[in-house]
């Protein structure tokens, strides 16, 4: 289950974004999952539940969007659709994935306390 060293990095990200805010606290994180990626997004969130109980993440909210996967040609730029041959009819060359491969910390949501 990779999607706890998934996180862990994730995380670690979180708290390098949040240092310049002390006292903050965290209430959403936002992440883009790829179809492609290789993590189940099922997994992550369980991962999140676990890993984050005790970091600057305790009590905040994950909020998981999905990234389909698209296609394309590297030399014409014309989509090629999923599921049908990943090669250009144009230019007879291999597609290539454009999204959908991606983790990505999109957002982190904070409460600042009254200054």
């Amino acid at each position: 289950m990779h999607e706890y060293s998934v996180l862990q990095a994730l995380l670690e990200g979180v708290e390098q974004n949040i240092q310049g805010h002390p006292g903050a606290a965290v209430r959403r994180v936002h992440v883009r999952v790829g179809d492609a990626s290789g993590v189940d997004a099922g997994l992550l969130a369980t991962a999140f539940e676990v890993l984050s109980e005790r970091g600057v993440c305790a009590g905040a909210e994950l909020l998981l969007t999905r990234v389909p996967e698209r296609w394309g040609c590297p030399r014409c730029k014309a989509t090629i659709e999923a599921g049908t041959m990943l090669r250009c009819r144009a230019c007879e060359i291999p597609a290539q994935l454009t999204q959908g491969d991606e983790i990505m910390l999109d957002r982190i949501e904070l409460e600042v306390a009254d200054v």
